[in-house]
């Protein structure tokens, strides 16, 4: 994607939901997975736990909602098309990016046929998505800031406006911080500094 979201929800938990349709159960799975790897990782490890299960399908999101360039899915076993390409479309229009869906299925002794089968997937990572836990994943970029002992006081005021995270202070000559800040800040924190030394304070970028 040219143009990723500086911040998006990502889950901040594992999950799971469980429902019975037409007598099969199906227990579906959702955690953060900012990389395949990491994907894959969750999807054998519930496919360990599970190992008597019919089917395990699955689908990814490594990225930001919406963004196609690291998915993945697998039918796992099911007719082509009516469980991994349900699940991650699903995803894809869920809104929460980096995540990685699992549904187990147990099956029952009914066919649901291939209609029903891409509602019971897609379904079940829905549900999921309504009670997922989640977070704001945010990109930050890391600055020094250098002030006098004067304008310390306004600098550490300033600060919150732009949801700046203190990673050290240093008092020699200068008041020296080093913050993350969102990249949306990127160039309001130099001028707001600016604006609060007349211009005597540094920005540097790290």
């Amino acid at each position: 994607m040219a143009n990723s979201p500086s911040r998006y929800l990502i889950p901040s938990r594992d999950h799971r939901v469980e429902e019975v349709i037409q007598k099969s159960r199906f227990i579906t799975f959702g955690a953060h997975a900012a990389s395949a790897v990491s994907a894959h990782a969750f999807i054998n490890g519930v496919r360990g736990d599970f190992p008597d299960a019919t089917h395990h399908c699955w689908a990814f999101l490594a990225g930001p909602p919406g963004d196609t360039a690291a998915i993945g899915m697998s039918d796992d076993g099911e007719p082509h098309g009516t469980a991994g390409r349900p699940m991650l479309t699903a995803l894809l229009h869920g809104g929460v990016g980096e995540i990685v869906a699992v549904c187990v299925r147990y099956y029952g002794g009914t066919k649901l046929g291939t209609g029903g089968l891409g509602r019971a997937y897609s379904g079940g990572v829905k549900l999921l998505l309504e009670s997922l836990p989640t977070e704001e994943r945010v990109d930050r970029i890391s600055l020094r800031i250098g002030v006098e002992y004067g304008a310390f006081d306004a600098l550490l005021r300033m600060l919150p406006e732009f949801e700046a995270i203190v990673k050290e202070q240093a008092f020699g000559e200068l008041v020296e911080l080093r913050i993350a800040i969102p990249v949306e800040y990127a160039e309001s924190v130099p001028e707001a500094v600016a604006s609060i030394t007349e211009g005597r304070g540094t920005v540097t970028p790290l």
